[in-house]
């Protein structure tokens, strides 16, 4: 698997297809929600297996902090450490930013991931597209 930030159109496409793949198609947000506001500002990272797309996130500096959004995994690279290199290489893109903390919003059923990953819980659960979610931050090392 290769990680790649993405630099060309076709690098974005790919990372919309996956994001539209696992959250539209999969997860039943509504498409409108999926795409927002916050795409130019964002630095996006696209995974690739052979080629193919296999992840996808982005990242934004807000408040000081490097907020990783849009994190997902096609099924067939699930179970494979793909979302660990996919939030490694976003906490690296906030860094050279300055981020000297990084915050996310959790889908409920990734807190285990991200714990391994040195993320605690902060906020209560909350709803987001529908989704249970909470709010976990992680300080720079």
């Amino acid at each position: 698997m290769e990680i790649r930030e993405v630099t060309t159109n076709d690098q974005l496409e790919d990372a919309y297809f996956v994001r539209k793949t696992v959250f539209v198609d999969e997860q039943h947000v509504p498409e409108e929600e999926e795409i927002d506001q916050f795409e130019a500002e964002a630095s996006h990272v696209v995974l690739y297996d052979d080629k193919k797309p296999a992840g996808a996130g982005r990242v934004r500096l807000v408040d000081g902090y490097g907020k990783l959004e849009r994190i997902c995994v096609m099924k067939f690279a699930r179970k494979m450490g793909a979302g660990k290199v996919i939030v490694n290489k976003l906490e690296d893109i906030a860094s050279a930013q300055g981020a000297e903390k990084f915050k996310l919003y959790a889908q409920t059923h990734a807190i285990p991931f991200y714990e391994k990953l040195g993320y605690s819980v902060v906020s209560e659960e909350f709803m987001d597209a529908g989704i249970p979610h909470v709010t976990m931050t992680k300080n720079v090392h």
